[in-house]
């Protein structure tokens, strides 16, 4: 668009862009000079402050576009004519120093881009608002192992504190693989078991449970006491935000427990599919040229942990499955038979579609996070709450 208006024009154009993070918001840089010919002539680099210093010679450009054919055709005007006489009859200008070499910064691949976007937004929502430490929850699994480590590279790993709760269903594996996390990453680590706590409250609740068969319930109790550990030590040491680690796939889908993994002040990846997810520990992992997240994060299947043998699968659909359905119906604002028209069952779909209409009112009451995609939830697509209708 740019290049196009420069050529249009045949004038040079500077294209100046903010830098920095302001709530949901993460403005990238990139600021770009294009020449007259709509040739890029100066690209600045990708979210950082730079300062940006191009030469450009302005006499030739302005005696090319009076000598064009259409302003000679239009005619001249007098100062017009009276500006080309100086700038013919004035002696060549002599140069007190050689040219600026053009500055182009090369643009960031796919992964690199989001992964700094979220870096910038969660420094700046935490460092302008006058925080300084948070608090990250890791379970072992790869939402809070990315997390951990987006806030390392952000705050400095002095800034992170890091949460592990293991309950009555936490596999020594994630235990020992959110240890080694935290390890790598040179952040601290406070280990607090909530088994005393998850027995008393089935405790408590025995009596009023008394004739039903254990299920969510019970499961996300182990959540919600996590949240208040989490906001307890964030009250007495002002550790604060607690970052929350929750993906679009499972905010979009209602894979959240209120008051529970959604307690805290900031979502950091909360725009983010669970299969990008993936990719940018996959991608974080390459800079660092090991595995700064453990490879086992990565590579077991993804579960919650709140009951034996829990599988993220059995709620929902694969996520390669369920995040291209809900790219097409959250970004893409596809109807229920266009997404089955492009190969997914209808029955799936009509589930999918269901799942995220319902619990609209979970992400109204989600924490503010970095928006990376064309239509994050929040500020971008919001559906009434109160709504009869449905697929």
């Amino acid at each position: 668009m740019v290049a196009t208006r420069a050529a249009d024009n045949a004038v040079y154009v500077c294209y100046v862009n903010m830098v920095g993070g302001q709530d949901e918001l993460v403005f990238d840089g990139n600021s770009v000079v294009f020449d007259q010919d709509g040739e890029l002539v100066a690209h600045g680099p990708s979210f950082e402050e730079h300062l940006l210093v191009v030469d450009l010679n302005l006499e030739a450009l302005y005696l090319a576009r009076l000598h064009s054919p259409r302003r000679r055709e239009e005619g001249l005007s007098a100062y017009e004519r009276e500006v080309e006489e100086v700038f013919v009859s004035d002696a060549p200008v002599t140069a007190t120093r050689p040219p600026l070499p053009a500055s182009a910064a090369p643009p960031l691949e796919d992964e690199a881009e989001v992964y700094q976007a979220l870096v910038l937004g969660l420094r700046d929502y935490v460092h302008k608002n006058g925080f300084e430490t948070v608090i990250v929850g890791v379970s072992g699994g790869i939402d809070s192992s990315l997390v951990a480590t987006i806030a390392a590279d952000a705050l400095g790993p002095e800034h992170v504190v890091a949460i592990s709760n293991p309950s009555r269903y936490s596999s020594e594996g994630s235990i020992g693989d959110a240890r080694r996390l935290t390890d790598n990453l040179g952040i601290r680590l406070m280990i607090i078991p909530i088994e005393p706590a998850h027995a008393a409250y089935l405790q408590m609740l025995e009596e009023p449970f008394a004739g039903t068969q254990p299920g969510t319930a019970e499961e996300n109790i182990q959540s919600r006491i996590r949240g208040n550990v989490w906001m307890a030590l964030s009250n007495k040491f002002g550790w604060q935000p607690v970052l929350t680690c929750g993906n679009k796939s499972e905010l979009a889908t209602g894979y959240a427990t209120l008051y529970g993994d959604m307690a805290g002040g900031f979502a950091v990846i909360k725009d983010v599919p669970k299969t990008y997810v993936y990719r940018l520990a996959r991608y974080r992992n390459r800079v660092a040229g090991r595995d700064l997240i453990p490879q086992a994060v990565i590579e077991k299947p993804p579960s919650a942990e709140l009951k034996p043998g829990q599988l993220d699968t059995d709620t929902l659909p694969p996520y390669d499955v369920l995040d291209p359905i809900l790219e097409a119906y959250v970004e893409e604002d596809r109807g229920l038979e266009e997404i089955v028209v492009m190969g997914f069952d209808e029955a799936l779909v009509r589930r999918v579609v269901n799942m995220v209409d319902r619990n609209e009112y979970k992400r109204r009451q989600a924490p503010p996070g970095v928006k990376i995609t064309p239509r994050a939830f929040g500020r971008d697509r919001r559906l009434p709450i109160t709504n009869r209708y449905r697929y």
